[in-house]
């Protein structure tokens, strides 16, 4: 049910951060070698997810992996989620606390700062 997109390069990720700027972004960072981290892809993919999932791959792309813990100033761990919003981390969660149901609550926050809210009446 959920799409997985390929973060390859710095630039894939700076493409995810501009995307931020419209909507909430997901990104996962997954390691093939983690059994949590394959049970953890298996139960995103099986879950309607509110958008794409971009992820990255550590074991082919350590470099971007390293990137994202150093841009977000956040801890690599793997498996780990982020949820964007305006070009900055709204949430984050790892290992087991990555969940579809964490990850969708924290895309609609996230989402909400997209919406506008209704002019006062005059």
């Amino acid at each position: 049910m959920t799409s997985f997109r390929a973060l390859a390069s710095d630039a894939d990720v700076d493409a995810v951060l501009a995307a931020s700027q419209i909507e909430p972004v997901i990104v996962f960072k997954h390691s093939q070698t983690c059994g949590v981290s394959l049970m953890v892809r298996d139960g995103l993919s099986e879950s309607p997810l509110p958008g794409p999932v971009h992820e990255v791959v550590v074991q082919q792309h350590r470099d971007v992996a390293q990137h994202i813990a150093t841009r977000f100033a956040v801890r690599h761990e793997s498996p780990q989620v982020f949820v964007l919003a305006h070009g900055a981390v709204t949430w984050h969660s790892s290992h087991n606390g990555v969940t579809p149901a964490r990850i969708t609550a924290a895309w609609h926050t996230a989402a909400a700062a997209f919406t506008p809210t209704p002019a006062a009446n005059r």
